[in-house]
């Protein structure tokens, strides 16, 4: 049976758990309002850029170019990218949980193989999956 000290600490310990998981979710919290902020800031220059293109799209006689062609599909690459750091295993385990899944719902079985990965999760789970 633990004494009334070993109670005090575990209390203690969870208290401070607590603390710091209040102040880890006020980062977080932070970082993604300022990334929304970001992303509304940049949607201006977006249209501004799409209404470019269009106007100069419709400008051009023809587009001739070999990267506009329509072609027949031989291989996908499939661009893995997971986090480095935080608390993001879950998401890290989604990532690639989806991209087993395409590769095995690929009906043609073209491609796909073997993903490349950008970041440290999808690079650990290629190494450990795909030999």
């Amino acid at each position: 049976m633990a004494n009334t000290i070993d109670i005090r600490r575990r209390i203690r310990s969870v208290k401070n758990t607590q603390q710091i998981t209040k102040a880890m979710k006020m980062v977080a919290a932070a970082k993604l309002r300022r990334a929304q902020e970001r992303m509304f800031a940049a949607r201006p220059y977006s249209a501004a850029l799409r209404q470019v293109l269009t106007s100069v799209a419709t400008r051009v006689e023809s587009l001739e170019h070999p990267l506009l062609y329509a072609r027949d599909e031989k291989s996908v690459l499939l661009v893995v990218v997971t986090a480095d750091k935080g608390l993001a295993g879950a998401f890290n385990s989604n990532v690639t949980r989806a991209t087993l899944n395409a590769i095995q719902a690929d009906p043609q079985g073209i491609g796909a193989r073997d993903p490349g990965s950008v970041a440290r999760g999808g690079t650990q789970h290629r190494k450990k999956h795909h030999r």
